[in-house]
């Protein structure tokens, strides 16, 4: 979704009416706080998420070869 910056211009402006101008500034610091502590969680979750499949890797198992896994046993 490209705004541009006529929208950038007019979501200001609309930002402007509804809050004030005093308003503003704690209503960015509060964005920003909000958007810092997700990318924080969604990190933290990420690494759990990488943590977890390095402990639940498999064990390589080597298997015998068919011409010996299909051979019997002498009587």
């Amino acid at each position: 979704m490209n705004i541009g910056v006529g929208g950038v211009i007019l979501l200001v402006l609309i930002a402007l009416l509804l809050f004030g101008p005093n308003k503003l500034p704690e209503l960015g610091r509060a964005v920003g706080r909000t958007l810092k502590e997700f990318k924080a969680g969604a990190n933290e979750i990420m690494d759990t998420n990488d943590k977890k499949k390095e402990e639940a890797a498999p064990i390589e198992v080597q298997a015998e070869p068919l011409e010996r896994a299909n051979k019997r046993l002498p009587d």
